[in-house]
């Protein structure tokens, strides 16, 4: 059984701090969630199903709102950045699809990179200038078996599949953080970009669309070797509360980084790439068609 030396009754008390949390309404979005309004935070859950988050709101209990933002959808994104006016102090981006192949966003983006990837991109920076502290966004160990095809992101004029879009989308979460970081380093700001990964946790992730068969396969693996979504909410948590340099990567610190305790992890060379995350910032500009948030402040 693994011992958690660093659990969420360890964080500080966060009175009078509003936090931010994207698909907040299940699995460890709505336990990071849960575990910030339990250490006294005003938590907002960014969430699309506003029915479901109002149900999570409600069983977290504490100081919460619900607001509706579909990742996968750019116009919602800037309806949900222009209505936000107060100061924030932390934005997890912590939502993410898997799966679903060949399936696209609003937009025309693969759904997985368009969802994982430039929705959080667009998200921070309308957001930044309301930003006060720091940036998690959640990554995955599959980043190290992903490749930034950048002449064909959705990946359609090769072989679909799950695997490499996925990888592509949390490779697309590191380099993110990394330039961010590098940004608001450059502009003066206080604010740091760090990244977290839950390890193996139970969730449903992934499971949308797959054959019963497949889905009573994972839950039931998830069940005999999978941390709780409690437990894979961690390395977020610790990342937004703990004082650690920006860019810094906090996984699990068990075998494979399936599970255990957060600590600073290691990412893959591609990951570091500084030339790469400046190149990807700029494509996810003008796909995007929004820059560097505080370029305008």
């Amino acid at each position: 059984m693994v011992k958690y030396r660093w659990t969420s009754a360890d964080m500080p008390a966060m009175d009078g701090r509003t936090v931010m949390v994207t698909g907040a309404n299940g699995g460890v979005g709505a336990a990071t969630a849960a575990a910030f309004t339990r250490a006294g935070a005003h938590v907002v859950l960014a969430v699309r199903d506003t029915q479901r988050g109002q149900a999570a709101a409600r069983a977290m209990g504490g100081s919460t709102e619900v607001r509706e933002l579909d990742l996968a959808d750019l116009s919602s994104i800037r309806a949900f950045a222009q209505s936000w006016s107060n100061p924030l102090d932390i934005l997890i981006n912590n939502a993410g699809v898997a799966g679903l192949a060949g399936s696209a966003t609003k937009d025309g983006f693969d759904l997985q990179f368009g969802t994982n990837h430039l929705g959080h991109f667009t998200l921070t920076n309308l957001l930044l200038p309301h930003l006060t502290d720091r940036v998690i966004t959640v990554a995955s160990g599959a980043h190290k078996s992903g490749t930034i095809h950048f002449d064909d992101l959705a990946l359609r004029t090769r072989r679909y599949g799950f695997a490499a879009s996925y990888g592509q989308s949390k490779l697309a979460n590191l380099l993110f953080t990394l330039e961010l970081e590098r940004r608001l380093q450059q502009a003066g700001s206080t604010v740091r970009s760090l990244a977290a990964h839950p390890g193996y946790a139970a969730t449903s992730l992934g499971t949308k669309g797959q054959p019963k068969s497949l889905v009573a396969a994972a839950k039931l693996a998830g069940r005999v070797f999978a941390q709780t979504s409690e437990q894979g909410a961690l390395p977020s948590l610790f990342a937004a509360t703990q004082d650690l340099p920006g860019a810094s990567y906090i996984g699990p610190d068990g075998r494979g980084e399936l599970r255990g305790s957060p600590t600073l992890v290691g990412r893959s060379a591609a990951a570091s790439d500084p030339t790469l995350a400046r190149r990807l910032w700029e494509v996810s500009e003008e796909l995007t068609g929004t820059g560097f948030g505080l370029d305008r402040h």
